[in-house]
């Protein structure tokens, strides 16, 4: 019999920000992150001038769940079973023979067997998710600038990568107005941002009227994370949730011990001393999953109360959730509403239309061209056999850490609470645990090869 999850038996609903309860406008906040690393990288650090311009063509390199190899500049995509499907040396495809040739039909070499193997190291840095995406594009241009203009077989840009995000993104840059990303997103929210429709506000409301605890646990700052929330959600927000975090640098927020990770209170957005323990509902920055439950424990008055995160990064968010803290795990996969005869799913109010007109980038959740399915692709068969198809190692991971996978909130936001969904389960089909509908390629590849 299939086993069902359902929203009614959960005490607590803890929910990630970007990109879950926030959805922004990929095409527009994609070129926003590009630029803000693309200039950091020309004016601060000497790359070459070429990486500020880009087309639209350019995004179709950009796919969730590639691996840039940093010491060769190789991005590549995984099988199941850790074996190499395509890659690239910056955005240059590699030619079926240069690959064999590159990585045969054995593991990539940093392949741990285990799924849950490290998605950052100093050796290879994994893209699952939004905001590290147009980063994945100005990484293989700049593999293409250097192998140009140097010649290089080895790189070392990784470095100055760092100092772009850090730049942009470090706790004070919001406050200081430093870097492009937040003074943009400042002065024009609505460009970036969609707010959360109606029937997400009821939702959510509707959570908090049947007793159940809400949580928000964001690794933004809190002062960036009440802008989001005040566009998307209205100045009454914080009303929703009984406990905000913020700067909460998951995943150590599930992995890390109380002792390396205390949660801090804070004032004016500045975080004040190391708190002993979490002894109230309230609004903190940092911490740990452990000093959470255990306020959790006190606040549901159970010895294990049942825990549901929804997340889109399987790195920060699922993985992490499931392994470490054994909680339930919704993951927000946009990939599910790109997939359907090509076409995204139309989200923008008419009235928006034509706001910022120009040519566009395509949304970043719908089918690269260059890289194929995100779920499946195939291997390559040995002369005058046929090509097999192969679940990609990403779509392994939804189905082992995932309890459900959705495109939005927006779509299981009217449904009752004791809707019973179909979960992720290593006995039943590949294509179960996807709400509404599993990706139209595993829905038409039942029977694939598994390894």
């Amino acid at each position: 019999m299939a086993q069902h999850f359902c929203l009614a038996s959960c005490d607590v609903v803890g929910f990630d920000l970007d990109h879950t309860l926030c959805r922004y406008n990929l095409p527009e906040s994609a070129l926003l992150i590009y630029n803000s690393f693309a200039q950091f990288l020309v004016k601060e650090k000497g790359y070459d001038k070429e990486l500020l311009t880009v087309t639209p063509e350019d995004w179709d390199f950009c796919s969730k769940g590639l691996a840039l190899d940093l010491e060769d500049g190789h991005f590549i995509k995984l099988a199941d079973n850790g074996t190499v499907l395509r890659a690239s040396h910056g955005t240059k495809m590699m030619a079926p023979e240069v690959l064999a040739e590159q990585y045969g039909r054995k593991e990539w070499k940093h392949f741990i067997s285990d799924t849950g193997m490290a998605s950052r190291s100093g050796k290879y840095y994994f893209y699952d998710n939004y905001f590290d995406l147009p980063g994945a594009l100005l990484c293989a241009r700049v593999v293409d600038s250097l192998t140009k203009n140097n010649g290089q077989k080895t790189f070392d840009f990784w470095k100055d990568v760092v100092a772009a995000i850090q730049h942009n993104y470090k706790v004070s840059a919001f406050k200081e107005n430093c870097g492009i990303y937040f003074p943009e997103v400042k002065r024009d929210p609505g460009r970036y941002l969609y707010s959360c429709p109606e029937s997400v506000k009821k939702w959510l409301q509707q959570l908090k009227n049947a007793g159940k605890i809400l949580l928000l646990i964001t690794s933004s700052h809190s002062d960036y994370c009440r802008l989001l929330c005040e566009h998307i959600l209205g100045n009454d927000f914080a009303d929703l949730f009984d406990i905000v975090i913020t700067n909460a640098l998951k995943p150590g927020f599930f992995s890390h011990s109380p002792s390396q990770r205390p949660f801090r209170t804070l004032e004016n957005d500045e975080e004040q001393e190391a708190l002993p323990s979490l002894d109230k509902p309230g609004w903190y920055s940092q911490g740990n999953a452990a000093h959470l439950y255990e306020l959790l424990k006190k606040m549901t008055g159970k010895p294990e109360p049942k825990v549901v995160y929804f997340g889109d990064s399987m790195h920060s968010d699922i993985f992490p959730a499931r392994h470490y803290s054994n909680w339930e795990t919704v993951l927000i996969l946009e990939e599910l509403r790109g997939d359907r005869d090509g076409k995204p799913e139309e989200s923008e109010p008419l009235e928006k239309k034509g706001k910022y007109e120009g040519p566009k980038a395509k949304p970043l959740y719908t089918l690269s061209k260059t890289w194929g399915s995100f779920f499946i692709d195939s291997v390559s068969g040995l002369e005058n056999t046929e090509d097999s198809l192969v679940y990609t190692w990403s779509c392994k991971r939804i189905s082992t850490y995932s309890t459900i996978a959705i495109p939005s909130i927006e779509a299981i936001a009217e449904l009752p609470l004791d809707y019973k969904f179909t979960r992720f389960s290593s006995n039943s089909s590949k294509t179960a645990g996807y709400y509404p509908y599993p990706p139209l390629v595993l829905s038409n590849n039942e029977k694939l090869t598994t390894k």
